[in-house]
């Protein structure tokens, strides 16, 4: 366990809130790996966005907001990057402060890229994780304050995969869960995420990263997420941009027409413009989706004191 000081830019200043720690996800030995060198590497580009390679060794950094804000809700913050690297912080740890500004406790996840080399079953790897997230979210919420009948997923582009993962997968533990811990996420924040496996809708990369170029029928179908809506899935907000060339905007709509059909509330955003991996800031719209989110858990009961 480690810690980092944490500042939040507010519209008054520098703002200074509890260190951030940073939680190894297992305790001992971690589910479905194989033992091997820690090869982890991250770069940074000249416009600031880091990329975190071969995750092998996960974890979670808890974000607080300060007492006085604190809501008592609580969200999982999932990074895209077509489950090759994850875009840690334009979707992440910018993600996570401002939920802090809200009111809501993040908890950062950096999962387990999938690798044949580092996991005996690649495909269930970052579903393990966020399951273990949320999972030990839940265990530790009086530690942290949280109501652990609040506790939400937000995932970006294949994060938002995982997280869609999450949302409809929860009936089946991918770990080992001797309290019984609720699994089922209470919320879901989907941004531009990709749904679907099959090759005429789904992001090409994500999907041979995942379950490989050549998955079974089989496989295509269980990661095919919205085939696995039903009423019990969570109420959920959805981002995507028309013009999106990476992951196709029908991934989106797919899940939206999904969850119409169960009768599971939900609302979206869709932009014009904006393509792919705009994180937080679509430069082409003046429009804050993060303040749409906001009023939506406003509304939704997820933010109350």
């Amino acid at each position: 366990m480690k810690k980092t000081l944490l500042f939040l830019m507010t519209t008054t200043g520098i703002m200074l809130c509890q260190a951030q720690t940073v939680l190894p996800l297992y305790d001992g030995e971690i589910p479905n790996s194989k033992p091997g060198p820690d090869q982890e590497s991250s770069e940074t580009d000249q416009k600031g966005i880091t990329r975190i390679s071969k995750v092998s060794k996960p974890t979670l950094t808890v974000y607080m907001p300060p007492k006085e804000k604190a809501t008592g809700a609580a969200v999982v913050v999932v990074p895209g990057g077509g489950y090759r690297i994850l875009a840690y912080n334009h979707e992440g740890t910018e993600v996570a402060k401002r939920f802090n500004e809200m009111g809501v406790t993040a908890f950062l996840l950096k999962y387990r890229l999938p690798s044949n080399e580092t996991m005996v079953n690649k495909e269930i790897g970052p579903i393990q994780d966020a399951q273990r997230a949320i999972q030990l979210v839940r265990e530790h919420a009086e530690e942290y304050g949280i109501d652990k009948n609040r506790v939400g997923i937000i995932g970006f582009s294949a994060g938002g995969h995982l997280a869609s993962t999450a949302g409809t997968h929860f009936n089946h533990a991918y770990i080992n869960v001797p309290r019984r811990t609720n699994l089922r996420p209470d919320f879901m924040i989907l941004i531009y995420p990709v749904i679907s496996m099959a090759d005429s809708i789904t992001h090409k990369g994500s999907k041979e990263n995942l379950i490989g170029p050549n998955a079974s029928p089989e496989l295509v179908q269980q990661f095919s997420n919205n085939l696995h809506v039903t009423k019990k899935t969570p109420p959920t907000f959805l981002v995507h941009a028309e013009d999106d060339n990476g992951v196709v905007v029908q991934n989106m709509l797919l899940f939206a027409t999904a969850l119409q059909k169960n009768k599971v509330p939900f609302d979206f955003h869709l932009y014009e413009k904006g393509g792919h991996g705009f994180g937080m800031h679509n430069a082409t719209s003046e429009v804050k989706w993060m303040d749409l989110v906001e009023d939506w858990m406003r509304k939704s009961g997820w933010l109350k004191k």
